[in-house]
C-alpha cells in the first residue's frame, strides 16, 4: 500500500489521464499531417509556412522531394517531416548503394534530428505506371535507401516506404472483399515483406471526391462528407459503414489482410477535396470541400477509427497546404489548398489552434439555405418538400449515434408532441447540429436541410 502522501498525487495524475483520454492535447493529434507540393510560383517563404503550421494542429508534413529550405525552416518545430524520392530518383538508387548513401547524405543527414525527418517515400504510384522496368527498380531502391540510413545509425528512427494509388485494389467494394490487382500483387508482396522487416506503412491515397464523380448522387455524396446518411452495409461482413473514407481505409486493411500482412500499418499519404472545379467536375465547391475536410478532421479527433481498426486514428495528410497554380489538367488540380499565397484560409476547417471553425460570411451554406446574420441564432431544419423517407433516413441516422439522445422524442418525452414526422426529424437535425459546434456543413442531411433563424421549437 503506497504512503498517504503519495494518494493525492496518485488522484491527480489519474485525473490527468481522464482528461487526456476525454479530451486529447494538441500533441496527441500526430495523426494529423499535411501535403506541401510546389508546383508553384506564387508560394510564401518556407519560414512563414513554418510559421502558418506551427498555428494550426498539424503535426506533420509531407513534401513531395527533399527542398533543404523547407527542411531547414522546419527545424525545431517539432513538426515531423517525410521527405520523398521522386520517380526519376529510382533508377541510380537501385543500381548503385553509393547513390543511395549520396542521397541520404545531402537530403537527411545535414538537418537530422533538429528537423524531424521521420519516414522517406522512395517514388509515387510506381505501379501504376506501367514501366515494368520502373517497377522492378522500385524494391532495390528502397532497400538501398534503407541500408544508406542504417549505416548512419538512423535505422529505425528514419523509416522508408513508398506511396500507391488506390488503383493498387482489384477489389474495394464492399470493403471486407479488398484485395490486391492480380498484376501488381507479387510486386505488393515484396515490397510489403520488405517494409515488415524495417516497420513503415503501406501509404495509399483515398480519394472520396472521385468515388463521388463517378457515383454523384446525393446520396453517395452525403456518405462521401462524413455527413447524415443511411450508411451502407458491408455485404461480407455486415458492418454498417457511415463513410466513405472509413470504407476505402477498411478496403486496404482487408486487402492486406487477406495476404497476410495484418501487421503492417496503413498511412494515408494523400486526402483531400478541390475547392473549385471544371463545370464537368461534378462535387467540387467550398462548401463540399469545408464539410469533407472538416468533417474528416473532426473524425480522426474522435479517436473511433474505422470498424475494422477501430479505436485508434490513422495517420493521415491532407491534400494540400496549398493551391499549385502551375499543375496540368483540370481546375480541380489547382485548386486543393486549405490556406491562400498570402497565408489567410481558404475555408475554416478547425485546424487553426485559435479556430471557431465560423462560416465565412461571403460563403453560402452548403443547404443552401441562406445564413441569418452575424451572431444571430441559427437552427437546422427540413427544407419544404423533403420526403418522409428521407426524414425518416435522417432520424435514424441522428438516433443511431453515440451520445445523441432521442428520448425526448418517446412517447411522454417533452418532445414527442407534435407526433409527427417532420417535427421529430426537425428536433433531429437540430440536435444533431448543435451538437457539431454549429458547423454550417452539417446541416445538409443529403440537401434535405437548411439553417433557419426561426427556433423551430417555437
Amino acid at each position: 500500500m503506497p504512503p498517504t502522501f503519495l494518494l493525492p498525487l496518485a488522484a491527480a495524475f489519474l485525473l490527468l489521464l481522464l482528461l487526456h483520454l476525454h479530451f486529447p492535447f494538441a500533441s496527441s493529434q500526430s495523426y494529423i499531417g499535411v501535403n506541401y507540393g510546389q508546383v508553384a510560383d506564387n508560394l510564401p517563404p518556407p519560414a512563414a509556412t513554418a510559421k502558418l503550421l506551427q498555428s494550426t494542429a498539424v503535426q506533420k508534413v509531407r513534401l513531395y522531394g527533399a527542398d533543404p529550405a523547407i527542411i531547414r525552416a522546419l527545424a525545431n518545430t517539432g513538426i515531423g517531416i517525410v521527405i520523398g524520392a521522386a520517380n526519376g530518383d529510382i533508377p541510380a538508387l537501385a543500381s548503385d548503394p553509393n547513390s543511395a548513401g549520396q542521397w541520404v547524405n545531402s537530403n537527411v543527414l545535414p538537418f537530422y534530428p533538429a528537423s524531424s525527418i521521420v519516414l522517406v517515400t522512395v517514388g509515387n504510384e510506381v505501379l501504376l505506371s506501367g514501366d515494368q522496368n520502373l517497377i522492378s527498380q522500385l524494391l532495390p531502391a528502397m532497400q538501398n535507401v534503407q541500408n544508406a540510413l542504417n549505416s548512419a545509425s538512423l535505422g529505425g528512427k528514419v523509416k522508408v516506404s513508398t506511396v500507391h494509388s488506390m488503383s493498387i485494389l482489384g477489389r474495394s467494394d464492399p470493403p471486407s472483399s479488398g484485395s490486391f490487382d492480380s498484376s501488381h500483387l507479387d510486386a505488393m508482396k515484396a515490397l510489403l515483406q520488405f517494409q515488415r522487416g524495417v516497420g513503415s506503412p503501406i501509404a495509399v491515397n483515398p480519394y472520396p471526391f472521385f468515388a463521388y464523380q463517378s457515383d454523384p448522387r446525393p446520396e453517395t455524396l452525403a456518405f462521401c462528407l462524413f455527413q447524415p446518411n443511411a450508411g451502407r452495409v458491408d455485404s461480407g461482413s455486415g458492418i454498417k459503414y457511415m463513410n466513405m473514407f472509413d470504407a476505402q481505409v477498411d478496403a486496404v486493411r482487408s486487402a492486406l489482410n487477406g495476404i497476410g500482412f495484418k501487421d503492417i500499418d496503413i498511412m494515408v499519404a494523400e486526402t483531400g477535396w478541390p475547392y473549385k472545379g471544371d463545370p464537368n467536375e461534378v462535387g467540387a465547391s467550398v462548401e463540399n470541400a469545408r464539410a469533407y475536410n472538416g468533417n474528416l478532421i473532426a473524425h480522426l479527433r474522435s479517436m473511433a477509427g474505422t470498424p475494422l481498426m477501430p479505436g485508434k486514428s490513422v495517420d493521415t495528410y491532407l491534400f494540400a497546404l496549398y493551391d499549385e497554380d502551375l499543375k496540368p489538367g483540370p481546375s480541380s488540380e489547382r485548386s486543393f489548398g486549405l490556406f491562400k499565397p498570402d497565408l489567410s484560409m481558404t475555408y475554416d476547417v478547425g485546424l487553426s489552434k485559435t479556430s471557431t471553425t465560423s462560416q465565412p460570411s461571403s460563403e453560402k451554406t452548403p443547404s443552401g439555405g441562406g445564413s441569418p446574420a452575424a451572431g444571430q441564432e441559427r437552427w437546422c431544419v427540413p427544407k419544404a418538400g423533403a420526403s418522409d423517407a428521407q426524414l425518416q433516413a435522417s432520424l435514424d441516422y441522428v438516433c443511431g449515434q453515440q451520445g445523441i439522445d432521442c428520448g425526448p422524442l418517446q412517447p411522454g418525452g417533452a418532445c414527442f408532441e407534435p407526433n409527427t414526422l417532420a417535427s421529430h426529424a426537425a428536433y433531429a437535425m437540430n440536435l444533431y447540429f448543435q451538437r457539431s459546434d454549429k458547423r454550417p456543413w452539417n446541416c445538409d442531411f443529403s440537401q434535405t436541410a437548411a439553417l433557419s433563424s426561426n427556433n423551430p421549437s417555437k
